[in-house]
């Protein structure tokens, strides 16, 4: 037997592991997510209390830390993709890409945003705009104004595009490169030997770390189903007069479950590229249909000035922990935001890990960091744009709608002033749907797959293990928005998913020094 066929044979699991559950993970993260379901049912108060205190202290605490390692990781990512460390292959010279361009952009992009594009394209510049929650205080710009238009698609788009996905994009590079080129396991123990050797992936390192990467992810994806059902229920009442309440969420839960569920369980091709493919173009349809009936010259101007003005603002607003800015603009949006993106991190690394073999670092940069930063300048130029340009010359009042029934509500009456709103407003619930299904599937997966032993990229995780974990946070979204207080009633497991986000900090810093010590220091594995 030759000596590369024996190498391939010994890194064949065995029948025995061969998906075999990690207990050290699988255990605590089942447990953990039930007891917070079980606590937001019985208490939710005291649930949110405990967990928004816990957070709101940690990003007083390290609102600095937050900012600083986001702009380390742009400035990482920046060098990799520009230099000769670009052009070394995930998986070696000889390694063949599975997923052609298209299909592989479509998994990178809906497997990442969730419904979170939707919900805030319209809604947060138009907070910015209006001074709605006091986030204008402190910057010396004038409410409703020319300038707080700029600033408030500046900031957007600062938020949504070029910092976050670096952060997704630096974590996926990190576990593609160690598993692909080095030879690690798939997991995200297995970032940080680089920084402290294979001690790191035995003992009881493995399990503590991987399990935190769970937690917030399954925390994460309960909180954005269970507003996400609140969202989408609203908009029915606003549009066809159907007031929700459990019915309309138990059906909600059920076709999105559904969705998602059925797509992890076909696999990574029949399944989820399939389901990316179907909303990646439904966004390209919503985007190209705006731009024609839009005010097009002003989405142009507006969202040039913008980017401008972030430029412009660039390193201020980048090293302010809140002392410059104020709490309510920088703590509760760009530190909040940077929270959820880095406890999704880890785990979305993984997916986008193993969906990028065969392609370069530069390649793998340009479809999870650069393109997907320019789909969200179109979307937030496009639908914010559009939204201050009515508020502006009054077509419509969508800070008085904010003000009055909360920060997503601007969503369905920006939909219902738009020219075939009678077809885009059922399309606009669907992407709804479709965008944290096509997300969920990939995390549900990612899940399963750190939940598993010694399992290879192109393996799939048992089907009984993603079907648990699809069933789990789809009950926690639903008791929690049915049982809980409706949108309100998820505030406690979206607190306790960013309170362990703040956890995953630590686990992201290190996976930061990863890669300065991978790329800049050791020997760069083709």
């Amino acid at each position: 037997m030759s000596l590369a066929a024996n190498k391939e044979q010994n890194t064949e699991p065995s029948l025995e592991k061969k998906n075999k559950t990690r207990k050290s993970v699988f255990v605590p993260s089942f447990l953990i997510v039930g007891g917070g379901a079980v606590l937001g049912i019985v208490n939710n108060e005291l649930l949110t209390e405990i967990s928004m205190n816990g957070f709101t202290g940690s990003l007083k605490g390290l609102g600095w830390l937050y900012q600083i390692i986001s702009l380390v990781a742009l400035i990482i990512v920046g060098i990799v993709t520009f230099s000769k460390i670009g052009n070394v292959r995930l998986g070696g010279e000889e390694a063949k890409p599975k997923f052609p361009f298209r299909a592989w952009f479509a998994m990178a992009l809906t497997g990442g945003i969730a419904t979170g594009v939707i919900t805030y394209g319209v809604n947060e510049p138009i907070i910015y705009f209006g001074n709605i929650y006091g986030e204008m205080a402190n910057t010396g710009v004038e409410p409703g104004t020319s300038t707080a238009a700029f600033f408030a698609m500046g900031r957007s788009l600062y938020n949504w595009t070029f910092i976050p996905y670096a952060m997704y994009s630096l974590s996926g590079l990190v576990v593609a490169y160690m598993y692909f080129n080095r030879k690690q396991e798939l997991s995200v123990s297995g970032t940080l030997t680089p920084l402290f050797g294979n001690k790191v992936t035995k003992g009881v390192w493995p399990g503590i770390i991987d399990t935190l990467a769970v937690l917030a992810i399954a925390l994460g994806l309960a909180s954005s189903l269970g507003a996400g059902l609140a969202l989408v229920g609203s908009g029915i009442a606003t549009t066809y007069g159907v007031s929700q309440g459990p019915v309309v969420w138990f059906i909600l839960a059920v076709v999105t479950t559904g969705l998602f569920t059925i797509s992890a369980l076909k696999g990574l091709n029949k399944g989820i590229r399939r389901m990316s493919s179907l909303n990646a173009t439904v966004f390209y349809i919503l985007l190209a249909v705006l731009i024609v009936i839009g005010p097009t010259l002003y989405i142009l101007n507006s969202t040039t000035a913008g980017f401008s003005y972030w430029l412009e603002n660039f390193w201020g607003w980048g090293l302010d922990p809140g002392v410059r800015g104020g709490e309510a603009l920088v703590m509760w949006w760009t530190l909040y935001d940077w929270a959820i993106w880095i406890a999704y991190a880890p785990l979305m690394g993984i997916f986008l890990a193993i969906i990028s073999y065969g392609r370069t670092i530069r390649q793998f940069m340009f479809i999870n960091w650069i393109l997907p930063a320019v789909f969200s300048i179109l979307w937030f130029g496009v639908f914010g744009g559009t939204a201050l340009h009515w508020q502006e010359n009054g077509t419509v009042d969508l800070i008085s709608t904010i003000e009055e029934s909360g920060a997503v509500a601007g969503l369905w009456t920006f939909l219902a002033n738009l020219p075939l709103a009678a077809i885009i407003i059922p399309v606009v619930m669907i992407v709804l749907i479709l965008s944290f299904a096509t997300a969920a599937d990939s995390m549900v997966r990612a899940i399963s797959t750190v939940c598993t032993v010694n399992i290879r990229y192109d393996e799939e995780p048992a089907k009984w293990k993603m079907l648990l974990w699809a069933i789990s946070i789809a009950t926690v979204a639903f008791l929690m928005v049915t049982f809980a207080g409706g949108a309100q009633g998820v505030d406690g497991v979206k607190y306790l998913a960013a309170l362990g986000g703040s956890a995953v900090l630590f686990v992201f810093v290190l996976q930061v020094c990863s890669a300065i010590k991978m790329f800049f220091v050791d020997k760069i594995e083709r």
